[in-house]
């Protein structure tokens, strides 16, 4: 068996939902896409997907696996593009697009210097909350943060984010530090408001009465207080000001718990971490500019230090 090759098939199966769409991408019979199927599950020893006469689903092993599977097929492409690029320049325009507070802080502070290393590539970068259609608005590539929902997109994971409960020195002396979630409830928690997001409430993950030795679950708390807002900045801003307990991601807030602006209050009830993503729609042969702004983000979001130093701190690099 090509383990690549069934690996590639798998993705394209997987990513469009359909033997006989994948099989048209590839320009081979729907029963060639089939035995690649059948023989990568017999090597595995797992079934990945459900196939029946109207739909393809994953099963729970095939969707941990159609993530890495798709890692890995980035990584092959990184790889080839180092050696066969050789000397050649990566020219072209690079449209990026990323959320807009995480674009602010950990995505616009590369992009001159990612042009420093490429003079003859130009970069148009959105920022937007809303989920941008990449192939349907032309966009090259996401930056993404949190669970992904379903799609034909390739996602490469780049790094881990937890959110947490923060509070500036100031506020925990005068009120005191929450020792469990149940806690909150006697804090001025500064919250989203109800037309923005976090509808369930702020996740934490707590013991199971009853489960045995480590049993935890995830219970989601719906915090009040005399303040919120529909801005996540707003309330970061806040949280700074000493107002109340924010629940913050690390990305936003990593560089103040550093310096000691901000302290991280139960730690030992945070939900298990979501990730920050680089997207890209599904191509064989991805432009080396893409490629290398890929390859460029991976470099610096793989640093533990580097969500833990100030924007101004890149300069130093």
């Amino acid at each position: 068996m090509d383990k690549l090759k069934a690996f590639e098939s798998f993705v394209s199966v997987a990513t469009r939902g359909s033997l006989t769409a994948a099989a048209r991408a590839e320009g081979v019979a729907p029963a060639i896409m089939g035995r690649r199927l059948d023989a990568l599950e017999e090597h595995l020893g797992v079934k990945l997907l459900v196939r029946t006469t109207r739909r393809i689903t994953l099963t729970h092993e095939g969707s941990a696996f159609l993530e890495d599977c798709q890692r890995l097929l980035a990584d092959v492409a990184n790889a080839e593009a180092s050696v066969s690029a050789g000397g050649v320049k990566a020219t072209g325009h690079l449209r990026v697009t990323a959320p807009a507070g995480f674009g602010r802080r950990h995505v616009a502070p590369l992009v001159p210097r990612f042009r420093d290393l490429h003079p003859d590539v130009t970069v148009s970068l959105n920022l937007s909350d809303r989920v941008v259609d990449l192939a349907g608005e032309g966009f090259d590539c996401a930056v993404r943060v949190g669970d992904l929902p379903d799609s034909s997109l390739v996602s490469v994971r780049m790094a881990d984010n937890r959110r947490l409960c923060v509070a500036t020195p100031q506020y925990l002396q005068r009120r005191g530090t929450p020792m469990q979630p149940a806690d909150l409830a006697q804090h001025d928690c500064l919250t989203l408001s109800s037309d923005a997001s976090q509808t369930r409430g702020w996740a934490f993950r707590v013991p199971v009465e009853g489960g045995g030795e480590g049993a935890t679950e995830i219970i989601h708390f719906k915090p009040s207080g005399p303040l919120d807002c529909s801005d996540g900045q707003v309330l970061h801003d806040w949280c700074l000001g000493g107002w109340g307990i924010a629940w913050r991601s690390t990305w936003e807030v990593e560089a103040e718990i550093a310096a000691g602006r901000l302290v991280a209050v139960l730690e030992d009830y945070a939900a298990p971490p979501n990730g920050i993503y680089v997207v890209f729609p599904q191509r064989k042969h991805l432009p080396l500019r893409v490629r290398l702004w890929i390859e460029y983000l991976r470099q610096h979001y793989a640093q533990a230090a580097f969500w833990a130093r100030s924007v101004a701190a890149l300069d130093a690099n």
